[in-house]
């Protein structure tokens, strides 16, 4: 399993850690990641996710899952989380066609 979230593709960024002397040593810095069970309102399903508590804010900023992704371009998401778009897109259009 790879360290990357599974909503914005969030993964490890490199750097250098600097001394007081000023020696710089490589260091990886990991994404805080988390594994949540969200719950998409338009499809009535719990998606289990792992993502990071950045992204965890911004989606509960936004006033849920749904919201976050209808927001956001599909070419800022993961291939999986522009599927579940696809699908909440979908299920609105039916719900809306039929009221």
């Amino acid at each position: 399993m790879s360290r990357r979230c599974s909503v914005t593709d969030t993964g490890p960024m490199f750097g250098h850690k600097v001394s007081h002397s000023n020696r710089k040593k490589n260091v990886q810095f990991m994404p805080n990641l988390q594994h949540v069970s969200l719950v998409s309102d338009a499809l009535g399903v719990s998606v289990s996710l792992r993502v990071t508590v950045a992204t965890l804010r911004s989606i509960e900023h936004n006033g849920g899952l749904d919201a976050y992704l209808l927001k956001h371009h599909e070419r800022k998401l993961t291939p999986e989380a522009g599927r579940l778009k696809r699908q909440i897109k979908r299920k609105l259009a039916k719900t809306a066609k039929a009221a």
